[in-house]
């Protein structure tokens, strides 16, 4: 996905040649990645000449959007609060996170007292 989203449409070449660059990897192992993908709902594709040109579905900010959520309702009942608490004592989140993480709350406070 993160190489669909890069290009925003392609094709399973450019999947495959752009994956090659990181570890090798069968062309007919990412054509089927693909086609789960697109079967799932994750890509739509389109037929141009001979071969499919792939796009996401849905944006990179929306899939991860709903993996956070999923992942925050399945391993922590829906609480964000243990998931950063873990990331801090595991010393995963920087300096340079904490003041960013502290802005974005003091914005999204601001935000909300506006809608009020």
């Amino acid at each position: 996905m993160q190489v669909v989203w890069a290009l925003g449409r392609c094709t399973v070449r450019q999947v495959h040649e752009a994956l090659l660059g990181r570890r090798k990897v069968a062309y007919t192992t990412v054509m089927t990645v693909m086609t789960i993908l697109e079967q799932k709902g994750h890509l739509t594709r389109e037929k141009d000449g001979r071969a499919y040109l792939y796009r996401p579905a849905r944006s990179k900010g929306r899939v991860v959007s709903e993996i956070v959520e999923d992942f925050l309702s399945r391993v922590f009942q829906g609480s964000a609060k243990p998931l950063v608490l873990r990331l801090v004592e595991d010393r995963k989140i920087t300096e340079g996170d904490l003041k960013e993480i502290a802005k974005a709350i003091k914005e999204a406070g601001h935000d909300r007292e506006r809608r009020r």
